[in-house]
């Protein structure tokens, strides 16, 4: 969203390219109060171990097969000083957000107004990423935004949700590999070893 907004109202020009996964001008409400409820439920109180957050994540993604606390979800967490693991993103932020969602259900519908007059302004390249199974972004929401900005190019990556670097991270990445080639052919060589790790 934060790329949406300063590239298309507070500082055309930014970037050389822009990807959105799973964020479109248009969200799905009851998707966007699932994930935030998911962030929201242990802001405060944390995890005991990686492997508590890990098995919270499974119960979040039934469909997906049960991870372990891999280095990867490692990454997300920082250990306190109280010894547990907390998420790594700020609890003011997320507690702001859950409050604003359920205090002012307009607040979403004027966001996603913003969110659509700064996409129409995008002239970059760019490239809209969505997990065909996720619960954030529907059909429509896709033909939205790609009548708001006719030049984006769209992957749809199946079997993923909005999860998608979690869900198929090598098609995920093949999918940024190649635009990324497609339009700054300079970096092939860095690509390519993207690519490969």
């Amino acid at each position: 969203m934060a790329g949406i907004l300063a590239e298309g109202e507070l500082a055309p020009g930014t970037f050389a390219s822009l990807t959105l996964v799973d964020i479109f001008p248009r969200m799905e409400s009851d998707g966007v109060m699932r994930v935030i409820g998911f962030m929201e439920e242990h802001v405060d109180s944390g995890f005991a171990s990686p492997q508590e957050a890990a098995a919270v994540i499974a119960r979040y993604m039934p469909h997906r097969a049960r991870r372990g606390a891999s280095d990867g979800l490692k990454s997300y967490l920082r250990k306190k000083e109280d010894g547990r693991f907390y998420w790594h993103w700020d609890p003011a932020f997320i507690r702001n957000i859950a409050a604003t969602k359920r205090s002012d259900p307009g607040s979403q519908d004027r966001q996603s107004a913003q969110l659509s007059q700064a996409a129409a302004n995008l002239a970059l390249p760019l490239h809209l990423i969505r997990g065909a199974s996720n619960d954030l972004v529907s059909d429509e929401a896709v033909s939205h935004l790609r009548q708001l900005a006719p030049h984006a190019e769209y992957t749809d990556i199946a079997d993923a949700t909005h999860m998608v670097v979690g869900d198929a991270n090598d098609a995920f990445s093949a999918a940024i590999v190649d635009f990324l080639r497609g339009h700054h052919s300079s970096d092939t060589a860095q690509l390519e070893g993207m690519k490969e790790a």
